[in-house]
């Protein structure tokens, strides 16, 4: 019987997650499967991986063959690794001690850069919501703003000071100044004129 490691696939649409499987290559890709390794979760950032290291070791030691995403995944895990040193101490190239230490070696530098991800993963996200919380508050405080601006009260008109009935008072003024002195030669004209109707009527 042909072994294969592969993935199950599972979760709902867009938000799918995978188990590791060990199952017979002619079994449907979601069908029976022989024992089960791990998990895998694309959907978080890096990637969730969960493997049972010694029994996903053992398929891989006696031959299980792997899909593209599989070797992958344990490759990132570190399990081919540790069955090429393990393949090495069988030839005599290494002992069991050195394989311990090169394997030990190999997973302290890959923890370190996974952890060196996770923080640059972090630190881009604090940044991004300190961005995000500085534009609020330029909005927040034009908004303020806008509405300080129109709930101020309007300032009042100032009084306009009309020039022109000023202008045409002053105009008239010397005139009717004027008028009594146009009639007053009038009256002493007409004085003179009293005797000669007197005299008239003395005759």
């Amino acid at each position: 019987m042909a072994t294969k490691i592969r993935l199950q696939r599972h979760g709902k649409k867009g938000k799918a997650f995978f188990h590791l499987v060990a199952a017979d290559s002619r079994a449907p890709r979601d069908g029976r499967y022989i024992e089960k390794l791990g998990t895998y979760n694309p959907n978080t950032n890096p990637a969730t991986i969960e493997m049972n290291f010694d029994r996903t070791l053992h398929w891989v030691q006696v031959g299980a063959e792997m899909t593209d995403t599989a070797r992958a995944l344990l490759s990132y895990k570190g399990i081919l690794h540790k069955n090429h040193l393990l393949n090495g101490v069988k030839k005599g190239a290494l002992t069991t001690e050195q394989a311990e230490e090169k394997f030990a070696k190999w997973m302290e530098e890959k923890e370190g850069k996974v952890q060196g991800k996770k923080d640059s993963l972090s630190n881009a996200d604090e940044k991004a919501k300190a961005d995000r919380m500085k534009a609020e508050t330029a909005v927040k405080e034009a908004r303020a703003k806008e509405i300080a601006e129109k709930n101020a009260p309007e300032p009042e008109p100032e009084p306009v000071v009309e020039e022109t009935p000023a202008a045409e008072a002053t105009e008239e003024a010397p005139a009717a100044e004027a008028a009594p002195a146009e009639e007053a030669p009038a009256a002493e004209e007409a004085a003179p004129e009293a005797p000669a109707e007197e005299a008239k009527g003395e005759e």
